[in-house]
């Protein structure tokens, strides 16, 4: 507690990090390239994002195990681990890391003006994405306070409010960072303004202990 008394209560964490030491421009390069192949030839997650995810492309809908058939992302996820780790220990969940794994993992090409709407991921503990490709210009990662249908007559925060007291902030990680939030944090990626595609791959971290 303060010395003024005020308590600050049921925080949101976000975790964001560089995920490699060094290298990551490499590595990067080589994860471009898959996610660039599978939007070419994946089919069935080419029809599935035309319905759901109108100018792009995201392997969610068709291939979402990407780490257990590619060794690049199998590479990712023994990495993500230690980060999902440490921010676990931030949030002292009442569970051991070992039993948090990676249960599904995806690609996304954003070309210009695609947007990923308002979404949650159900039934998972700890969401992220790490981040291949985001020339300037592109969406950040926007989320939202979780309090907000329940503000009702709550006049709006101020402009420059800090982080902690704004409605909706937004997150802009560069290529190489990774970013982990608890599943039921709501957040959207805005309008690509770039020419250039933003490519990510997302992923869920479930308990298997339930």
């Amino acid at each position: 507690m303060s010395q003024s008394g005020i308590l600050t209560l049921f925080p949101c964490s976000v975790y964001h990090a560089p995920l490699f030491p060094s290298g990551a421009a490499a590595r990067n390069r080589d994860l471009r390239e898959e996610a660039l192949r599978l939007s070419e030839v994946d089919e069935a997650g080419i029809e599935w994002s035309r319905k759901n995810y109108p100018g792009g492309y995201t392997s969610y809908g068709s291939m979402d195990r990407l780490h257990e058939f590619s060794s690049s992302f199998e590479a990712l996820r023994k990495r993500l681990d230690t980060h999902v780790a440490k921010f676990v220990k931030h949030l002292e969940l009442d569970v051991q890391p070992r039993d948090l794994q990676m249960r599904s993992c995806w690609v996304n090409v954003m070309p210009a003006q695609v947007v990923h709407t308002m979404h949650i991921h159900p039934l998972s503990v700890i969401s992220g994405t790490y981040y291949v490709q985001t020339p300037a210009g592109a969406g950040s990662l926007k989320f939202e306070d979780p309090r907000l249908g329940f503000f009702m007559g709550s006049p709006p925060a101020k402009a420059k409010a800090k982080p902690q007291n704004q409605r909706f902030y937004n997150l802009k990680p560069k290529a190489g960072d990774v970013v982990l939030f608890e599943s039921w944090m709501r957040h959207e990626v805005p309008p690509n303004q770039s020419h250039q595609d933003r490519i990510s791959i997302s992923f869920n971290y479930d308990w298997t202990e339930r």
